[in-house]
């Protein structure tokens, strides 16, 4: 046995989130692609035979009542809320994440009113964003401001509406600073919408306590939600008065039954609400996050830091030098929970990997992207997984 793999045991055998393993469904495969899609919670097979078979199959339109599927939006983003740092009745569950960047990001240009006629979104955003950014541009008469995250303070100013940044870059696994470009959002007087789909479940946010005005994110990847599953929308307490959504639903009217001609929305983050939940999705969601319970995310945060330098370590001792090139910062405040290599065969390699039973993800044209789930990624997966990568390469190359 290697000394890095002695001591991957020695690791996992202190590993305080070890147990939590045993509450997913997992294989003999080593799974870093938690960063696209979630390991599947044992507690969700269960869970939703009982919504198909017996709330639906029994209680049919009773359920929306007796078993609760009216309130499900928003008591389950009571169980996301404190995994983003945020206080009861301010997530709510619902559409996909591209669709609540679009309610998130006209609602605050809606909130900074005319006179500011800028959005800054984040030039090396998911492309989605970019896409949603330009299109909220042109329905708002607004000119749309790609920049890089570390060029926002610079370009900021009375002119600013919105600004919309990923926390963590989707291909290299960039942390950025999120307390303190809202801060230099809030002082240019505009409002800061945060996309967390890649953060949430893998590190601290702190919406509150940096004082967010709007997030979104989704729930299949580091939250286990499974695929399609729900995404969310925050919006911060002080601002859910004037919040002003761009898809009013009746499901989000303060009389969802009263089928007015008129649209009141309701109060708090119910008003981004839009239209008849997914009971399916969104009830395996709940029964999903109950692998947080008696987990704090600064435990899930530190044992992430520790697989991803670990991992780093590994293929630094195992892959041949200038093989392939990290993308992803060294340095912790700076590094979200994935590691991403760039090697000018990579869609190959990453084949060859999976053939192996090291189940990371390709992104074009040269990136290897691996991703580290805390709660059920242990540390002789992580010696394992970058000692085949190393016999991969060696062996293409």
């Amino acid at each position: 046995m290697s000394e890095l793999a002695s001591r991957a045991e020695e690791l996992d055998a202190v590993d305080e989130l070890a147990a939590k393993r045993a509450e997913f469904v997992l294989d003999e495969v080593v799974y870093l692609d938690g960063n696209s899609l979630g390991a599947l919670p044992a507690a969700v097979p269960g869970r939703i035979a009982d919504v198909v078979a017996r709330q639906w199959g029994e209680l049919r339109i009773r359920s929306w009542e007796e078993s609760g599927w009216w309130t499900a939006p928003e008591r389950i983003g009571d169980r996301i809320a404190p995994l983003v740092g945020a206080a009861r009745g301010q997530v709510v569950v619902g559409d996909s994440t591209s669709v609540n960047v679009f309610k998130a990001l006209v609602g605050a240009v809606r909130l900074a009113g005319p006179g500011r006629d800028e959005i800054v979104v984040d030039a090396t955003t998911f492309p989605t964003d970019g896409y949603i950014a330009e299109s909220a541009a042109r329905l708002t008469g607004r000119t749309l401001r790609p920049v890089a995250p570390a060029e926002v303070p610079g370009v900021l100013g009375d002119r600013t509406a919105a600004v919309l940044l990923n926390h963590v870059d989707y291909r290299t696994g960039r942390l950025h600073d999120l307390p303190g470009l809202t801060a230099a959002v809030h002082a240019a007087g505009a409002y800061a919408v945060w996309d967390l789909c890649h953060s949430a479940g893998a590190l601290p946010v702190g919406l509150d306590e940096h004082g967010v005005d709007l997030a979104v994110g989704c729930t299949y990847k580091y939250l286990n939600g499974g695929p399609g599953a729900p995404a969310y929308l925050y919006v911060r307490r002080e601002l859910q008065d004037r919040f002003d959504s761009p898809l009013p639903g009746w499901n989000s009217h303060a009389e969802p039954f009263g089928m007015r001609a008129d649209y009141r929305p309701a109060p708090g983050a119910l008003r981004g609400r839009v239209g008849t939940p997914d009971i399916l999705s969104m009830l395996a969601l709940e029964a999903a996050l109950e692998v947080w319970d008696g987990v704090s995310v600064e435990a899930v945060r530190a044992k992430s830091l520790a697989l991803t330098d670990f991992f780093l370590e590994c293929v630094a001792e195992y892959v041949s030098a200038g093989r392939v090139e990290c993308l992803t910062p060294s340095a912790h405040a700076e590094r979200g929970s994935q590691v991403a290599l760039r090697c000018a065969d990579a869609g190959p390699v990453m084949a060859r990997l999976v053939e192996r039973g090291v189940v990371g993800d390709f992104r074009a044209p040269d990136v290897l992207r691996f991703g580290f789930t805390p709660l059920y990624v242990g540390f002789a997966e992580v010696e394992r997984a970058a000692r085949v990568l190393a016999e991969v390469l060696a062996g293409a190359g």
